[in-house]
């Protein structure tokens, strides 16, 4: 405990560094905005989650996937999901992929390689089957929900019921309430990580990636009502993803679909999105690494980005 609360005061008291802004706006839809890294190469559009922002794909210049791609001579996008109002409660996750994601992709042009992050990639799952670019790629994405312990959903289930009547009159469901999904799936890990940190120096490259990262945790926009209540309901319990009758656009999104070539990147320690939840198709890379650290860790340039930059530089040459 004392451990746990030297790193707490440690982390709140870390100076923090500016982020700088992305090279360039690439586009606008709306709220979502379309952040540029590259002016050539193989286009890829990087699509994050709802949950927290985006800004784990481009945490800092030194430790940046985005920006490290487009060293290797890829031309990655980064969707901004922004902050929805309560003007679209109604709007579901499958909603966000018709209205933002596939005129997104229609923005970038037929060539655009997607690629999808944690809950970002089931939903490129979804834009892939209805709009099929000519590569899908997964990191850490869930799509078959039962995965998942049967523990940990119907703990997520209590969770929405606890917070369905105030996100319902908001018309948004917080990221307050967002946040305690993470804390709920891996408790000990919460407390741990600021047991570790009391040893480290804020100041170091470490401590700065450390603060930067639990920053993007313990932030991030409110999900709408309608896509927290499919998250929490009709994908963690009732599964619809993975008994294949999820309807996005009028169309049921099914992995027979996908008629282009898939990497799904796995980590076999990932507690956030375990590995039983990716979708069972494609090529499969699993990495001993875990669901933030295979991208913003010390072995991520060695390991995920240059998986990626491989991968795309082959589909290029085939």
């Amino acid at each position: 405990m004392k451990a746990a609360l030297k790193g707490l005061r440690a982390y709140q008291s870390a100076p923090r560094t500016l982020r700088l802004p992305a090279p360039f706006e690439a586009g606008k839809i709306g709220r979502v905005r379309i952040h540029g890294y590259a002016e050539a190469g193989k286009p890829i559009l990087f699509v994050p989650s709802l949950i927290n922002g985006c800004e784990i794909l481009d945490l800092s210049v030194k430790n940046s996937m985005m920006r490290g791609l487009a060293a290797s001579g890829l031309r990655p996008f980064l969707l901004d999901w922004g902050t929805p109002g309560p003007d679209e409660a109604d709007l579901d996750i499958g909603g966000h992929v018709e209205r933002y994601l596939l005129p997104t992709l229609d923005m970038l042009g037929p060539d655009t390689v997607l690629a999808g992050y944690c809950l970002g990639g089931t939903m490129s799952i979804a834009a892939a089957a209805l709009a099929q670019p000519p590569a899908l790629l997964l990191i850490a994405a869930p799509w078959d929900f039962s995965g998942f312990s049967s523990h940990t959903r119907n703990d997520l289930l209590q969770l929405w019921e606890g917070a369905a009547s105030a996100a319902e009159a908001l018309g948004l469901l917080p990221a307050e309430i967002l946040q305690q999904i993470f804390w709920r799936i891996d408790p000990v890990r919460t407390i741990a990580k600021f047991e570790e940190f009391s040893s480290k120096d804020p100041e170091s490259a470490e401590g700065r990636n450390y603060v930067a990262v639990e920053d993007w945790a313990n932030d991030g926009p409110p999900m709408t009502f309608s896509a927290g209540r499919q998250l929490m309901k009709s994908l963690m319990v009732e599964n619809i993803s993975g008994q294949g009758i999820w309807t996005v656009a009028g169309e049921k999104i099914r992995p027979d679909r996908l008629h282009m070539p898939v990497l799904n990147i796995a980590s076999t320690i990932d507690r956030i999105t375990p590995e039983a939840t990716a979708l069972r198709r494609g090529e499969r890379l699993s990495l001993a690494e875990g669901h933030v650290g295979m991208v913003v860790g010390r072995k991520a340039p060695g390991s995920l980005w240059h998986h990626i930059a491989r991968w795309v530089s082959q589909l290029q040459n085939s």
